[in-house]
């Protein structure tokens, strides 16, 4: 059974994300998670979320349906807490480098 985000996954929207994504992780000292399969969920996610409302909402704390005025962008505003604490985000993109 394919998955929703599979569409998006490879083009030049999802391409674009997946950069953004890999310069916040380097700005802020962490990694992508090693797991690819995680890492296509969630940036697909966030790319259909990016083609449909225009922002970068984070799929893995998005209410449903999506609510712009109280869903977070990615980066979220707790992620540098989530590292801290845990060694990874919610959604487990971003991880510490340790």
């Amino acid at each position: 059974m394919p998955n929703s985000w599979d569409d998006v996954v490879g083009t030049e929207e999802y391409d674009k994300n997946l950069d953004r994504v890999k310069t916040i992780a380097n700005k802020k000292g962490y990694v992508l998670n090693p797991d690819e399969e995680r890492v296509k969920k969630v940036v697909g996610l966030m790319t259909m979320n990016s083609n449909t409302y225009e922002s970068y909402y984070c799929p893995c704390k998005q209410s449903h349906p999506l609510d712009v005025k109280k869903d977070v962008t990615c980066p979220c505003p707790s992620i540098d807490e989530e590292v801290k604490k845990d060694g990874y985000c919610f959604c487990r993109l971003l991880y510490s480098r340790k």
